[in-house]
Formats: C-alpha cells, structure tokens, sequence
C-alpha cells in the first residue's frame, strides 16, 4: 500500500537579521548545498537568479544519488522564493517576514497540491522506506537547514 504524501510541510526559524540579509542568502540557490542536508550540488542556469531561473540538483541520502530539475516560479525579493521540481512534482520555497523585533522570521516549505509523480512516489516506496518515513526525514532535513541558514545570517 503506497502512503499518502502530505500536501504541506513546513517548518520555521526566527533570526536576529534583517530580511535584507537572510533575502541575500536563500535567494542564493547555488549555496543550497551548505545548508540542506539532502542537496549535494546546485547548477544555476543564468543570472542573477529570478522567475524562470532554471537549476540542475544533484541530491544525496546515504549511498543513493539522483538528479532533479527546478525552475524558480515564484519571486518576490526580499519575501518569498519558490521553485518546483519538474521530476517529482512538489515545489520548495523560503518565505521571509519581518518578526517586528528587527529580525527576520524564515520559513521553508514543501508543497505537494498534486501529489508526487509516480516515478518519485514508486521511488519513495522502494527505497525511501515510504513516503511517510521520507517525509519525517524531510521535516528533519528543513529544520537543519535553517539553522545552518540562521548561523550564516546572525555570523
């Protein structure tokens, strides 16, 4: 039986920096690498990036490695960033907020409006150990990632 993907996961971070500075780094996709746990590579297709920048991703959990394919479709400076990936389906962003203290409230998602693709959902299943367990992985995997953007932000 295949486990349902949840349509949402989201986790956030407050830092003490203004959205400028927090903007300056997650806007940076070819940075990705030394926050996510999951990235091990990111090509930027053109500068600088904006809506329809394209990326190649090389991803890595244990001894697997694959690709994925990104465009960016959502931009709005300083507030959100959103790209999809074409071989799975789900879109990622960061979304900034001011937290009225002078800092910058961080948010990362991953949306799922219409489930994975079958390919990523069979590859989910087999060697994932499902999407559920994947998925926790993945929560994980956020909150490690926006701590090490924390860290860079508030250096």
């Amino acid at each position: 039986m295949t486990d349902v993907v949840a349509p949402l996961l989201e986790e956030s971070i407050d830092i003490a920096a203004p959205p400028v500075r927090v903007w300056s780094l997650v806007s940076d996709l070819g940075r990705m690498s030394k926050w996510s746990p999951q990235v091990l590579k990111t090509i930027v297709r053109g500068r600088p990036v904006g809506l329809g920048t394209r990326t190649i991703n090389i991803n890595r959990r244990g001894p697997l490695v694959w690709p994925t394919r990104s465009k960016v479709v959502r931009f709005e400076p300083h507030r959100e960033i959103a790209f999809r990936i074409k071989d799975n389906f789900t879109i990622w962003s960061f979304s900034l907020a001011d937290n009225g203290s002078g800092g910058t409230t961080l948010t990362q998602r991953r949306e799922a409006p219409d489930g994975l693709s079958p390919i990523a959902q069979s590859l989910e299943d087999r060697l994932m150990g499902g999407v559920t367990k994947f998925e926790v992985e993945l929560g994980a995997g956020m909150r490690e990632t926006l701590a090490k953007i924390k860290a860079d932000a508030e250096a």
